[in-house]
């Protein structure tokens, strides 16, 4: 049964602390299977070559890029119109966890790269869709006094999750002798080639299902329209098609969509691929990846949570340009570091602004949605991302092809910062 929308000025704790875990939990899919492990694997185990399997998996990400484009605005109006979001976020959670589990099967082998790539882009797709009702129902679970640092905590409880995640995955798996635990008393042996690394895509689904169930038992949802699904498909799309006719109604929203689409394809170009460049650059190894990825994720974690409040006393503008400031300056050096031991203090310089970002961003386009919107809002929110999104992966990978170098396709994100930075000035936030 469906709980009851609670008053907006008293928002629920449960609830609360119920919609951050489910950034806990879909952190395990960012993590283990599009950053740190699963691409690694893809692009040395797989493939074979780490410029190839970055080139591939770069084409990959930009069909799923233009996927999210064309569906996330749709059915976010869609789901304006019926009211309910739940279940459509049940439904892409699933689909998520189950071509996420199907990673299983992907053996070192170039023959099972095209089935690899095909479970990647199905779940990408899945996982994106499901943000897009996810953050829509910010809004309606919080007063608009606490966005920001809802947001924030969010953003941070799932760097974290990351962090869990991963130190499971390098202690019970990648580096484990047997199974985590002993599980089934066998040697990783006797599960297949390379089963360690494979088995992390078990632990990323089971993890992503496990803890986003909370989501369903204790967030309200918004109460169903009554009406049914075709006819929710044919008004909705009728008001996205409104709103982009009347877009001058909406120009701060149009002005910060278009900032953020680039500053956050700066950003989901670096967490895609910074596995890849981490493994390719500096020869690290699954095992120095994992460390790696544990100490960025505490310090984005941190980064997330400490803004949190800034965006909530100050704005989400200011806190979006001190973080796209902040990103700049670390990527110069670190795109020219050829030692280890400055990528680590400028790539971890860099993630401490990653999650304030990210947060802010959120906050800012759940400020700016006109009520009863937010599901359509959020769903353009991922249009413009994804309609420029799939230029960071695009350009990672020419760039790389291009150079032979994955310095060279890394340093394409400075553009997306800069461009994001100049636009952001011109958005207007509204009065709190």
């Amino acid at each position: 049964m469906t709980e009851a929308v609670p008053s907006c000025d008293v928002p629920s704790r449960r609830a609360i602390a119920s919609w951050c875990l489910y950034d806990w939990a879909n952190s395990a899919y960012n993590t283990i299977i599009t950053t740190f492990v699963f691409s690694v694997y893809f692009a040395r185990g797989v493939v074979g070559d780490p410029v190839e399997g970055t080139a591939r998996w770069s084409a990959a990400m930009t069909v799923a890029g233009v996927a999210i484009a064309l569906l996330s605005p749709v059915l976010g109006a869609i789901a304006d119109r019926a009211g309910r979001r739940k279940p459509w976020m049940a439904l892409f959670t699933l689909v998520t966890v189950l071509f996420t589990a199907a990673l299983w099967w992907v053996r070192p082998d170039p023959a099972d790269a095209a089935f690899a790539l095909a479970c990647v882009v199905v779940a990408t797709v899945a996982f994106e869709l499901a943000n897009v009702f996810y953050n829509a129902t910010l809004p309606g679970l919080v007063p608009p006094r606490l966005l920001g640092r809802v947001s924030g905590w969010g953003w941070g409880i799932g760097y974290f999750g990351g962090l869990a995640c991963l130190v499971l995955a390098l202690v019970g798996f990648v580096q484990a002798p047997a199974p985590l635990f002993g599980l089934f008393g066998m040697e990783w042996a006797d599960w297949g080639q390379q089963a360690n690394v494979r088995a992390t895509a078990l632990l990323a689904a089971g993890w992503y299902g496990l803890f986003a169930l909370p989501y369903f038992l204790w967030v309200p949802d918004e109460p169903a329209t009554g009406h049914g699904l075709l006819r929710a498909a044919r008004e909705g799309v009728a008001t996205l098609l409104a709103t982009l006719r009347h877009a001058r109604r909406y120009r701060e929203v149009g002005r910060f969509l278009i900032a953020s689409a680039f500053y956050r394809d700066g950003i989901n170009t670096i967490t895609a691929f910074g596995g890849l460049f981490a493994a390719g650059t500096f020869g690290m190894s699954f095992e120095e990846i994992l460390v790696f990825a544990i100490a960025l994720n505490v310090v984005a974690g941190a980064g997330a949570i400490g803004f949190a409040w800034m965006d909530d006393r100050a704005g989400a503008k200011p806190v979006i340009l001190i973080a796209l400031a902040g990103m700049t300056v670390c990527s110069v050096p670190l795109l020219l570091a050829t030692e280890r031991l400055w990528f680590w203090i400028f790539a971890l310089g860099l993630g401490l602004f990653f999650g304030p970002a990210q947060a802010a961003g959120r906050s800012m386009m759940a400020r700016l949605a006109p009520p009863g919107m937010a599901g359509e809002m959020f769903g353009l929110y991922g249009l413009t991302g994804r309609f420029v999104g799939f230029f960071g992966p695009l350009l990672f990978g020419l760039a790389t092809q291009a150079f032979a170098s994955q310095r060279a396709g890394m340093a394409t994100v400075l553009a997306f910062f800069a461009i994001g930075f100049g636009l952001m000035l011109a958005v207007r936030e509204p009065a709190r």
